[in-house]
């Protein structure tokens, strides 16, 4: 697709199905600004909020409290063994491409004559997710942070690791962006009732978990290639985001002047 740009194998080219809406770069003003707000904001430790114990009692109350703010109909429900269920709402922000099965029949050359590509093609393909992608997931209050990742996963049929990946919560202050990197054990839907529905005090965003130094030489030379060609794309972008965003500077500048 030449608004997509996606890279892929070959013989896979065939197999890929794309929605594309739009051109590159469109919305990129945003991604821009919250790029601008996200500088340095990264937290390692819950809040004190984020630490408080509830009893049953509590839980109850919290949750009328926060049945009664939305308008929507994603209540939270109180279980009869204490537990409670509810909806949380995942953005998706990545920036590397994602693998999905590619398993759809290849046709035959020659017709009437199956061919021994015909049994249909077990590989991967890789594509980007459009950027700001949402899923609403219905959760149990123990449902644990990598138990949401994995659901998210199985949603877009994404084979890769979860362990590429991680969830944040984001959360707005004093026109500041701060995301923390929730651990494993962690539990959303427990964090979602204690902040309450706003999603200025806490949403949730998927992102690529960053777990330091990579083993490049576990990986094939074709491989290596592709990962090039999405460096070099991505570096590609952030320059161009980083003069779109002086280039406006630059013009407010001789507005103001």
């Amino acid at each position: 697709s030449p608004d997509c740009s996606f890279t892929c194998h070959y013989r896979c080219r065939a197999l890929v199905r794309l929605d594309c809406s739009g051109p590159p770069g469109a919305g990129d003003e945003d991604d821009g600004t919250e790029q601008a707000l996200e500088k340095d904001t990264n937290v390692d430790e819950p809040g004190e909020w984020e630490k408080a114990e509830l009893d049953q009692a509590q839980v109850e109350q919290r949750i009328k409290e926060y049945n009664s703010q939305i308008n929507s109909n994603l209540f939270m429900s109180l279980n009869k063994d204490g537990s409670y269920t509810g909806f949380i709402k995942v953005q998706l922000k990545l920036v590397r491409p994602v693998s999905v099965p590619a398993t759809k029949r290849v046709p035959s050359l020659q017709a009437g004559r199956p061919g021994p590509r015909a049994q249909g093609v077990k590989r991967r393909t890789s594509f980007y997710l459009p950027k700001g992608t949402i899923k609403h997931l219905h959760i149990l209050s123990h449902t644990r942070a990598s138990e949401v990742i994995d659901a998210l996963l199985r949603k877009f049929t994404v084979v890769d690791n979860p362990r590429k990946f991680a969830l944040f919560e984001r959360s707005e202050k004093d026109e500041q962006v701060y995301l923390r990197k929730l651990a494993d054990e962690e539990r959303p839907l427990r964090l979602r009732l204690l902040a309450g529905p706003s999603e200025k005090v806490l949403s949730f965003v998927l992102k690529e978990n960053e777990t330091g130094e990579v083993n490049w030489d576990a990986f094939t030379l074709p491989e290596l290639h592709n990962f090039l060609r999405i460096l070099q794309r991505e570096e590609e972008e952030h320059v161009r985001q980083l003069r779109h965003r002086y280039a406006r500077c630059r013009q407010k500048m001789q507005e103001a002047l």
